[in-house]
């Protein structure tokens, strides 16, 4: 192993001219001529897809740079990421590719922020790079260069060691360097240090994944010769990244201060750890050679000697060398970017196809009021006509769950027709309150028949037993019209929080002025049916088919009720008044009181005395008062309570009279119920639903188009303002990515050819002074 003296005495030849770089004039006309001839080696080369594609891959690194995270996701471009542990050798790496110090170096971790680097090869002798956060502004100085990545490191990671996600991109354009990008991403480190975090392996370790999980990243996995490759942590992350090893690349780096008697052969044969796209190895210039600001054009050079001195490495030219590794990752890339291009064109477009989309949802901001007055009007329109459609069923038919016009259609048919179908017309009808109303139609003198005035006071009650279940279902329907309104255009009237909170408040009031009618039409329908009870219906069972339909079902009669038989026949429009014959002797006990004295009874009767005698009989026939008083102590009349019922005790006839009364409500309320069924929806949809649909359109236009408010109403919010801006810039820029796509060759041939390895020994440019060695 050579020290870094011995190095020092090395003759050093150049693989790249750096005018600025170089001291003496003598050096300075070398490396013009160099340069010169560079230039003409380049204007003879053949253009080759490799140089047509590489550089459109480039700008469209520029182009998509422009887009933020969000809006890049899903259009990853072919790249190149370097990868490895703290101090590995990957910025040596990325140097000598360029051939120029400008990367920030140093004992401790150096690479803090991911920098992506674009090389771009161009005929002039001048270089000079190019920061994409100062536009505009040529760096020809290296060293600026590396105080600018310094500069902005700190800016995002601080000054102690701290570490950033956001990157850094640089553009180079040298006449010595090929067309490629590179990602320096930071080295792996263990133990913290500064403001690094306790997890700063942990971060990154996930930075990196997220760059080369992307099957359009290649993978270059750096890692050092002095160090066993089996526990490399750029191999174990590139393994994570690319399990099947197809992406990735492993360079080999400081194989000069190897122990002695070792060598990387078999690191580079693969025969360690294989990798489909084997092994690049790399002579490092030592930190100290770094400090004496040794060039990278003398690392190149003792670098070529190096390998043909070493007899280990004869017959390994094709993997040995930085010059090696340029060109095959250029060859790599080149096929790597047309086995990808089909599907980044259809990303493109399909990102394109959405993102324009949206721009159209967005719309232009309209200026002038004749163009806002247009706005508004188109927007009423689209709105009354997607409300129209959703309660007609014409919008977009969802799969999922019911909506618009048919959650109307199941409140009308499932809730509120089914609802009234499963009401026991009878069950809120005691047969004490049937007994009761029959007593009381009575009077003071009863009643011989059944009277008809009970069926109409129990059957009127139970009609207006419908009036609030079709009031509900009004309700039900208003609501579901409002949450259709609040379903209409939600993602265009999101742009305008007052236009929308104004529609909403009109639709709201509209169809609540919409509602009022239609419950005002349910109430007096419920009302005509209370007011006229129809019980020439040919529906309605009565008269003797009441009767028969009692002995059907087995219920005793007897007595009156033949007679009341004749009396109940039931013919169109004649009905007797009184529907039953029945006894008028039946009294009534009271609730509470207490029982007459039984004992005075039947002293009273056993006395000989009629008890009709005190009520019937002539004044002559009275006892006189002496008389009166006896008998007043022995019978006393218990006050009549103040809440009287009729007696607990059922007759058959009260059984038979409860039966005909249930038996007849029962017949007229299904009369009754089927006619509101019928009519309540009726008079919904008349009066709210289709009244709406009708004038909904009339009253926005003339609650909201109002000249003097079309500017408050159509402003929009900052954050739309925002979106906008950005989906116009995104859809500019996917608009120039796909117009670069356009430029990209197609022909097979071509495209299998790109970077020939014959074209040069080194894949460098060929320059003058460089003697291109065969290491075999």
């Amino acid at each position: 192993m050579q020290s870094p003296k011995s190095r020092q005495s090395q003759p050093w030849l150049s693989h790249r001219t750096s005018v600025r770089f170089l001291s003496s004039p003598k050096t300075q006309r070398l490396s013009a001529a160099m340069a010169d001839s560079a230039a003409a080696a380049e204007a003879a080369q053949p253009a080759t897809v490799g140089q047509a594609v590489i550089p459109l891959v480039n700008r469209l690194q520029d182009i998509m740079a422009r887009l933020d995270g969000d809006a890049a996701a899903g259009v990853e471009l072919p790249q190149v990421a370097a990868i490895g542990g703290q101090s590995s050798g990957k910025s040596s790496v990325l140097e000598a590719l360029v051939g120029r110090d400008f990367l920030p170096r140093g004992p401790e971790i150096c690479t803090r922020r991911p920098l992506v680097l674009q090389l771009v090869r161009h005929s002039a002798p001048e270089e000079w790079g190019e920061f994409l956060h100062a536009p505009g502004r040529r760096f020809h100085d290296f060293e600026h260069i590396k105080r600018e990545i310094q500069s902005e490191t700190d800016k995002e990671a601080g000054g102690n060691k701290g570490v950033s996600e956001k990157q850094i991109r640089l553009k180079i354009f040298s006449p010595n360097v090929i067309d490629i990008t590179l990602v320096d991403l930071p080295g792996i480190t263990r133990v913290p240090v500064g403001d690094q975090p306790s997890d700063i392996e942990s971060r990154i370790r996930t930075m990196i994944m997220q760059y080369i999980k992307h099957p359009s990243c290649i993978i270059l996995a750096v890692s050092p010769a002095n160090a066993d490759l089996a526990n490399s942590d750029a191999l174990q992350l590139a393994r994570l990244g690319d399990p099947d090893g197809s992406r990735t690349i492993g360079v080999i780096t400081k194989l000069d201060i190897m122990d002695r008697g070792t060598d990387a052969r078999n690191f580079l044969l693969g025969n360690v750890i294989p990798l489909k796209l084997g092994y690049v190895g790399i002579v490092n210039r030592s930190q100290e050679e770094i400090n004496f600001n040794r060039s990278i054009k003398d690392a190149l050079a003792f670098e070529e000697k190096f390998f043909s001195t070493l007899p280990a490495y004869h017959g390994l030219s094709q993997c040995c060398g930085v010059p090696q590794l340029a060109k095959k990752l250029n060859m790599i890339l080149l096929k790597h970017i047309t086995d990808m291009l089909p599907g980044l064109k259809s990303r493109i477009n399909a990102q394109l196809v959405a993102v324009a989309k949206e721009h159209a949802a967005y719309g232009d901001a309209a200026e002038s009021t004749a163009g806002q007055g247009v706005k508004l009007l188109n927007i009423l329109g689209k709105y009354c006509e997607a409300f129209s459609s959703m309660v007609e069923g014409k919008n977009k038919v969802s799969t999922d769950q019911l909506s618009g016009g048919a959650r109307i259609h199941y409140i009308f048919q499932s809730i509120f027709v089914k609802s009234l179908e499963e009401v026991d017309p009878c069950k809120n009808i005691s047969d004490e309150d049937i007994r009761t109303s029959i007593q009381n139609s009575g009077g003071p003198k009863g009643a011989m028949f059944l009277p008809e005035v009970p069926f109409e006071i129990l059957v009127r009650r139970q009609i207006g037993r419908l009036l609030d279940p079709s009031l509900q279902c009004a309700k039900f329907i208003y609501d579901e019209l409002v949450k259709i309104s609040h379903g209409c255009l939600t993602s265009e009237l999101q742009k305008y929080p007052i236009l929308k909170r104004r529609m909403g408040e009109s639709v709201s009031n509209f169809l609540r002025d919409g509602l009022r009618p239609a419950e005002t039409m349910i109430t007096h329908i419920i009302e005509m049916e209370m007011d006229y009870i129809n019980t020439s219906h040919s529906s309605f069972v009565g008269g003797s088919k009441v009767v028969q339909l009692a002995k059907h079902e087995g219920l005793p009669l007897r007595g009156p009720t033949s007679l009341s038989a004749h009396k109940l026949k039931s013919e169109r429009g004649q009905k007797s008044r009184a529907v039953f014959a029945r006894d008028a002797t039946r009294g009534a006990t009271a609730e509470q009181g207490f029982q007459p004295d039984t004992d005075a009874g039947t002293s009273a009767a056993g006395g000989g005395q009629k008890g009709n005698s005190l009520v019937g009989g002539s004044l002559s026939n009275m006892p006189g008062p002496r008389v009166l008083n006896s008998l007043y102590s022995m019978i006393r009349l218990r006050e009549p309570p103040i809440t009287l019922k009729p007696s607990e005790n059922k007759t058959d006839q009260d059984r038979t009279e409860i039966a005909i009364v249930k038996l007849l409500v029962k017949s007229y309320y299904d009369i009754v119920r089927k006619s509101i069924e019928d009519a309540v929806p009726k008079a919904i949809m008349h009066f709210l639903v289709n009244h709406t649909k009708r004038e909904l359109h009339n009253v926005l236009i003339r609650k909201l188009y109002i000249e003097n408010l079309l500017d408050e109403m159509l402003r929009e919010t900052d954050e739309v303002l925002i979106r906008r801006q950005r989906i116009q810039e995104t859809l500019q820029v996917l608009e120039q990515a796909h117009r670069t796509l356009e430029e990209f060759p197609l022909e097979a041939e071509k495209v299998e050819k790109g970077y020939s390895l014959s074209e040069y020994t080194t894949g460098l440019p060929k320059l003058a002074g460089l003697g291109n060695r065969s290491l075999s």
